[in-house]
């Protein structure tokens, strides 16, 4: 089996260790592994495989010789970046929303385009975490009957702003059992016992960076330039995985059962539909693993060509790392 030198540029961040966790959960053939960071992460040393890897600052000669790099950092660094990665000769799988939209990069979720992946021009962009989870369970329906708007809620998890939501959420939880006033750092507004129905900023008629892109990448990842969405993104105290609500209007109907079937034949879902045995998704039961759960599954009762549903999937694994891994695997 040919092996490769992968890179992974933001190796520190959360994002960027989850793919050396999935990297070697999923036995990718890594020959070499370079760990990039900031100048003040340089030195720390990340495990991979039983060994202590070095983390080496981000430069444009650290790409040299890679095959992939897997980018986990910000927007700004990969565009700072990307340059230099493919005159190396490696393919870029970028994480970050630098690129997702521009006409000539592939934006892929594997499950439903993977051929566009293979289209690629030393760049791939991996798609918002909630796009991603969404698509997964869009493109199986969508086999059944072309999709023609969808409106999505989504619930998201604090760890989705980073590192610093669990422990913003954990330490204002426990301020407040003790009688203590709240530290307000990572989100806007008190997130414990709390949901914040803003992430990201405003940009379109009242909705905000966040809620657009489920428009904009599912669009592209669904090859459905019509598609209209109007999505609700909220941030919720749960720590790990978000959760979805999709009411899909199709070109016919779809029928309940119809769309049972599809989900549970769909790689990357699983079917958790059966509510009066208390049956359906939820972030708990979808963290750490890679599977989109997806259950609730019921007719639209405001149109009879609609379908309403309820999905749940680890936005740091399918949401992200594991999404760009997979990604690598088409190729290699």
């Amino acid at each position: 089996m040919k092996q490769y030198t992968v890179a992974i540029l933001g190796a520190t961040g959360a994002v960027g260790q989850e793919m050396l966790k999935i990297l070697e959960e999923r036995q990718f053939p890594v020959r070499k592994l370079l760990l990039l960071a900031s100048e003040k992460s340089a030195g720390k040393e990340l495990s991979f495989r039983g060994a202590q890897v070095p983390v080496e600052p981000a430069a444009p000669e650290a790409f040299q010789g890679a095959d992939f790099v897997l980018g986990a950092a910000s927007s700004a660094v990969a565009r700072r970046f990307a340059p230099a990665i493919r005159a190396s000769g490696a393919v870029f799988v970028d994480n970050s929303s630098a690129f997702r939209l521009e006409p000539e990069v592939p934006l892929v979720v594997p499950e439903v385009n993977p051929a566009d992946a293979r289209n690629h021009k030393g760049l791939i962009a991996n798609p918002n975490c909630s796009t991603i989870i969404a698509a997964t369970a869009l493109g199986a329906l969508q086999k059944r009957s072309p999709i023609l708007s969808v409106t999505a809620s989504t619930y998201q998890a604090v760890s989705g702003a980073g590192a610093g939501g669990p422990i913003e959420l954990l330490e204002q939880t426990a301020a407040l059992i003790a009688g203590k006033p709240v530290e307000i750092r990572v989100f806007p507004q008190q997130i414990a016992y709390n949901v914040l129905a803003q992430i990201g900023k405003p940009q379109y008629l009242g909705y905000t960076d966040e809620e657009m892109k489920m428009q904009n990448e599912g669009r592209k990842i669904l090859h459905a330039p019509q598609l209209t969405v109007s999505c609700t993104c909220v941030r919720v105290p749960v720590v790990r995985s978000h959760s979805i609500f999709l009411g899909v209007r199709f070109e016919r109907p779809v029928s309940v059962e119809e769309a049972r079937r599809a989900i549970a034949a769909a790689p990357g879902c699983r079917l958790a539909d059966d509510l009066e045995n208390g049956v359906y998704p939820t972030p708990l039961a979808a963290s750490n693993q890679d599977t989109v759960l997806v259950g609730r599954i019921r007719p639209d009762l405001t149109d009879p060509k609609g379908l309403c549903l309820w999905c749940c999937g680890d936005q740091l694994r399918k949401g992200a790392a594991t999404n760009a891994v997979q990604i690598m695997e088409l190729l290699a």
